[in-house]
């Protein structure tokens, strides 16, 4: 039997100019729930759902929750794959018909490189992919892990449950630079890796086979992002990641950023811009004063059960669909 998280956060890419996807629920969740589950089976990282919810208690959980599922989409070019590290989520455009735009977008979360270690920015492709991975451990990789936690690793990782490449790779032309799935899945969303991006087991074996050997692959940081929702003029903002030369503060992207927002500046709610500058809010927050404030927002979402069993046993090696509690069913 496995249990398995919802479908990855498929969206139709809006045609009317508004650059957001998805939307924001809230639910209450029941049993032994952790926001580590409620983030997995709606596709979201822990950074992600943490920041939405920082007066929860990550393992026991209760009352209503938050969960991030709406996306301000990343800068054009809309092609191939991006990667926002700040961000710690993947886009992927399924390429259409010769000449035509992109009809759909389908995101996932992703972990990140480690504090020290970084993911080079800039455009490459997919290069390869590989079935049942093997690793051989770079040198600087098995002497840090024996530096810092006493650790020796094996220099050699076979295909395998154990391997930390998990079940599925593709490699980019960066490298050493793989998007992969991953045996510690409960990392996704957190800065775990050595430049990799690490994504679930179960979004990596949806998207591997979709994924084309020359797929372009962008990477960008952009730890500010603004979009039009089709009514509202919304910003979210993430953590920098400091290894990266452009050591811009956080208050500073933001102001960047709001000058590209076409709202009069004695429009904007000047109280909510310091908030997103000062603390990371991965909800999309509308900046304009005529409308409500987040807080305020997220109250008049209608608040939905939680009752999906947690992962347990099951963690790493999820399938898709998932049922809740009340129901069961037997796979192969």
């Amino acid at each position: 039997m496995g249990l398995v998280p919802a479908a990855a956060a498929t969206f139709t890419l809006p045609t009317d100019g508004s650059t957001v996807v998805g939307q924001v629920l809230v639910v209450e969740p029941t049993g032994n729930n952790t926001l580590p589950d409620i983030a997995r089976h709606y596709d979201i990282g822990y950074e992600e759902i943490a920041r939405a919810n920082p007066e929860q208690s990550v393992w026991t959980p209760h009352g209503a929750v938050v969960v991030p599922r709406q996306f301000i989409l990343p800068p054009k070019p809309w092609q191939g794959v991006v990667l926002n590290i700040p961000q710690r989520r993947l886009y992927y455009f399924p390429e259409t018909a010769k000449g035509q735009p992109p009809k759909q977008v389908i995101t996932y979360p992703i972990s990140i490189a480690r504090e020290g270690w970084s993911t080079p920015l800039g455009a490459t492709r997919i290069k390869a992919k590989f079935k049942d991975p093997a690793w051989f451990v770079p040198k600087s990789i098995r002497d840090e892990h024996l530096r810092e936690d006493g650790v020796e690793l094996p220099e050699y990782f076979p295909p395998g449950p154990d391997n930390p490449m998990g079940m599925l790779a593709m490699q980019t032309g960066f490298p050493g630079i793989f998007i992969h799935a991953t045996n510690r899945p409960w990392g996704v969303g957190l800065r775990t890796s050595h430049g990799c991006l690490h994504l679930y087991p179960e979004d990596a074996a949806q998207i591997f086979p979709q994924m084309k050997v020359g797929t372009p692959v962008r990477v960008i940081d952009e730890p500010v992002l603004v979009g039009n929702d089709g009514s509202r003029w919304v910003m979210a903002t993430f953590e920098p990641v400091d290894e990266y030369p452009d050591k811009v503060p956080l208050e500073q992207r933001v102001a960047q950023t709001l000058s590209t927002v076409p709202l009069p500046p004695d429009e904007i709610d000047q109280e909510r811009v310091t908030q997103l500058a000062t603390t990371p809010q991965p909800v999309p927050v509308a900046l304009s004063a005529s409308e409500p404030g987040l807080d305020d927002w997220l109250t008049e979402l209608p608040v939905e059960p939680y009752n999906f069993e947690p992962y347990g046993i099951d963690a790493n090696n999820a399938l898709l669909p998932r049922l809740p509690a009340s129901e069961d069913l037997e796979l192969p």
